[in-house]
């Protein structure tokens, strides 16, 4: 038995903030079609998917003149399916930084964007010239590097999005799967779920729906030792979003994207915090850790929290546990002091006690994750899927974890959490990799954030020490908004904790 409590806090003021930010609203994207609606969302794969790499060049701003020309080649032959998803992509063979090309986007602010950044995945350059299942022709040009690592993705506009109001399940999955295939590694759907999308939701994740993913029309990829600059264009006459449509919106977005890159500005250290509360207060955070441990009553304790929900490649499939929450050593000695304390701590031990099916339990062999400020105990798991269809079911039943939502769930819900620890991440053709999004913040019209942080309840909770983990946990972002203006800081964040957001004015 044990409970997951969380809770939401800081109200922030923006300086200069003016009415106008309050329309910035974020938004499902009107540019593109829906592809969990009408007759077309079904299981069946889309007619055209594929990948067509063109020459190589030397700097970022060579890629959008080579583009352009590739989708004038493009709309003077156009596929006659009636379906489809092509992506041209150009080898940049300069490394440069996506979250620098995506602020260079930012003026444009009717376009939705995202931000990925990797955990750590590898691509073999020498097959990103591959042509799908459409078959046409393809420039066939390779770069000579091996498997590089792709450390970031950057997004602007929408070659299709998948967005419903109701809980994501088998049907939307495949949806979104219909539009992938595994000879296109890197056309993929990014996004995020909501906690539980039964509840009654919150007026500040309105606009999110239940789940929202995006194919991005324009996409930089920033590798190890290069980058990437692509386009994807998708269409289905079955959702009324015909071929003729998509390139006209493609041309659009493509008339608005920048060539060029500047510094990531250093804004002036004058945010001003005018207000900061916690929900729930102090006094109710210890009545209600109280009325949680009177639940448990002794009863075992069973709890999971995978930072990352699961990575699949293939058939193989990996996930990654966390539990313990401890504060970083200033000096060395003192680290691997409080990393012992935390390894040989009962209290963190019990939390750390995995459960599969409610009764078979694993005691994995346990590490220290080290983040900049905090350090976590850390344990790896694997397995292999039956079949590539299992990976709906893997995701489901992972989500939501004991860590997050507690047993029973309904003792822990006290407040619309929206897409707090929510599945966030992305699925792809031949791989899909999700994470729990526990460190999260939300910007409301650029004039507050809210910051969520949670905690688990165990036998032997002191209710004040987990007020201080909290506490520990919010300052990764708390001490950001006293020397950065936040809504360059929600950018920071977006690079470290990958969420996606979608802005309209």
């Amino acid at each position: 038995m044990a409970a997951a409590l969380a809770r939401s806090s800081g109200r922030l003021m923006i300086p200069n903030a003016t009415s106008s930010s309050a329309q910035h609203r974020y938004r499902s994207c009107w540019l593109s079609m829906n592809g969990c609606g009408g007759a077309g969302g079904s299981d069946k794969a889309v007619g055209v998917c594929e990948t067509r790499t063109l020459a190589s060049v030397s700097a970022p701003e060579l890629a959008v003149p080579q583009l352009k020309l590739a989708v004038s080649a493009l709309e003077a032959n156009p596929p006659r399916s009636g379906s489809g998803i092509i992506r041209l992509q150009v080898p940049i063979r300069q490394r440069a930084d996506a979250l620098q090309w995506l602020q260079a986007q930012s003026q444009h602010q009717v376009l939705p964007r995202c931000f990925f950044s990797s955990r750590g995945q590898s691509l073999d350059l020498t097959s990103l010239s591959l042509v799908g299942n459409g078959g046409g022709l393809a420039s066939t040009a390779k770069d000579d590097g091996d498997e590089q690592e792709l450390v970031s993705v950057a997004g602007v506009g929408s070659a299709v999005f998948f967005q419903g109001s109701y809980p994501f399940a088998l049907q939307d999955w495949q949806s979104v799967k219909r539009f992938l295939c595994k000879e296109c590694p890197l056309i993929r759907a990014y996004g995020a779920m909501r906690f539980d999308a039964r509840t009654v939701v919150a007026p500040e994740w309105e606009d999110f729906g239940s789940f929202y993913f995006i194919v991005p029309q324009v996409e930089f990829d920033q590798l190890q030792e290069s980058s990437m600059l692509a386009l994807t264009i998708a269409w289905d006459n079955n959702l009324l979003w015909t071929w003729q449509k998509a390139m006209d919106e493609l041309k659009a977005t493509l008339q608005q994207i920048s060539s060029c890159f500047g510094r990531l500005r250093k804004l002036d250290p004058k945010t001003t915090i005018i207000s900061f509360q916690h929900f729930p207060s102090k006094g109710s955070w210890d009545i209600s850790v109280k009325r949680a441990l009177e639940i448990i009553n002794g009863r075992e304790s069973e709890l999971v929290k995978p930072e990352q929900l699961f990575h699949r490649k293939c058939f193989h499939v990996t996930s990654e546990a966390l539990a313990g929450t401890r504060a970083r050593g200033v000096t060395k000695a003192e680290d691997l002091q409080i990393g012992q304390d935390l390894l040989f701590s009962p209290k963190d031990n019990i939390e750390f006690v995995i459960i599969i099916c409610d009764e078979v339990h694993i005691e994995p062999s346990k590490a220290l994750r080290k983040l900049p400020r905090i350090q976590h105990l850390s344990a790896q798991l694997s397995g292999r899927l039956r079949d590539e269809d299992s990976e709906f079911d893997i995701l489901t039943s992972l989500h939501p974890s004991p860590a997050v939502c507690g047993l029973p769930t309904e003792e822990a819900q006290m407040f619309d959490r929206g897409m707090y620890a929510g599945p966030v991440g992305w699925f792809g053709g031949r791989e899909s990799e999700f994470a729990v999004g526990i460190r999260s913040a939300l910007v409301k019209n650029g004039v507050s954030i809210l910051v969520f942080a949670g905690a688990g309840i165990v036998e032997g909770t002191i209710p004040s020490l987990e007020w201080e983990e909290l506490e520990l946990k919010e300052s990764q972002f708390t001490k950001l908004f006293q020397y950065q203006n936040p809504m360059c800081f929600w950018i920071e964040w977006l690079c470290k904790y990958s969420f996606i957001y979608n802005k309209q004015a």
